[in-house]
């Protein structure tokens, strides 16, 4: 007798009977949505550019549709589920694979260091997740900037941040979360995922987005505090001259002085946030930083 394999878990068929069997009904409150597209999923397996030695974190596995394929070409995934109702769920879909640790954690209350302790023998840590779209960046950053850093993200997020995490000077989505990112990683977008491709459908379409840490940043920030004021105060009222918004932080009766960074670099007297690349702001913080900071302490 031929034995028939199941279908995958992310299989459309399969999918919906995982759902009718456990009687499983979504809550919007986590933003969840299941992932129903091979192709997609194939998508990101590839973006991720897996090794057999790499120690991958899921967030948010859901039914276990990418969870099992990470499962089936790297050494350990570990996975981490907020929604209690799915560990059993999870359970029984991942039992044929001994390599997967599903952790009941708020990926927002606990650090790679935590997740990874147990297997201290991998190569690169890379983290793949289907975010929710209401929490997606402070996610994101708490990832970026935790303890142990991985070396590879690969983040299914809202279209729309993908694109402003990706975007570049002279873009209408270039603002100070493409900097904050830029600055610590490289960001390109492997795919754009339509709505269609979930269930419950969302309302807008998504993005998988890549990011990998820097072995050598091209860029130097002498003063990241200073950096990050420059950044968050020049982009808070983007029609408005980049002039006018550093005014606006370090007092009109300072505009005499603004005007003259801005000359010496080398940008037009009405330039906006938008059009500075980010070692511009590189160097206007480092101008403002000696001319606000240095000669006040004096």
């Amino acid at each position: 007798m031929v034995e028939i394999q199941p279908l995958d878990i992310a299989d459309p068929i399969r999918t919906q009977a995982i759902l009718r069997r456990y009687g499983f009904q979504f809550k919007k409150s986590l933003g969840q949505n299941f992932l129903t597209n091979k192709a997609v999923l194939n998508g990101i397996l590839d973006a991720a550019d897996l090794q057999l030695t790499d120690l991958v974190v899921e967030i948010g596995p859901g039914i276990g549709s990418l969870t099992e394929q990470l499962a089936r070409r790297v050494k350990q995934v570990v996975a981490v589920e907020i929604d209690e109702r799915l560990l059993p769920i999870l359970a029984d879909t991942l039992a044929p694979y001994n390599n997967i640790e599903v952790v009941h954690q708020d990926i927002l209350k606990t650090s790679l260091a935590e997740l990874t302790a147990n297997y201290p023998d991998h190569g690169a840590i890379k983290v793949v997740a289907n975010l929710p779209y209401y929490i997606t960046t402070p996610i994101m950053f708490s990832l970026i900037n935790g303890e142990v850093q991985p070396d590879v993200l690969v983040l299914m997020m809202q279209k729309e941040v993908a694109q402003r995490i990706t975007a570049n000077s002279g873009n209408k989505h270039y603002g100070s979360l493409s900097i904050d990112v830029q600055t610590q990683m490289t960001a390109e977008i492997a795919q754009i995922v339509p709505r269609t491709s979930f269930v419950p459908q969302p309302n807008v379409d998504s993005a998988v987005l890549v990011l990998q840490r820097y072995q050598h940043s091209p860029y130097q920030i002498d003063h990241p505090e200073m950096f990050s004021t420059i950044v968050k105060s020049s982009f808070q009222q983007r029609r408005k001259s980049l002039q006018n918004n550093l005014a606006n932080l370090f007092g009109k009766d300072k505009r005499e002085q603004i005007t003259q960074i801005i000359t010496e670099l080398d940008l037009p007297a009405q330039v906006r946030a938008e059009q500075l690349p980010i070692q511009k702001f590189i160097d206007l913080s480092n101008a403002c930083f000696t001319t606000f900071t240095s000669k006040r302490s004096k």
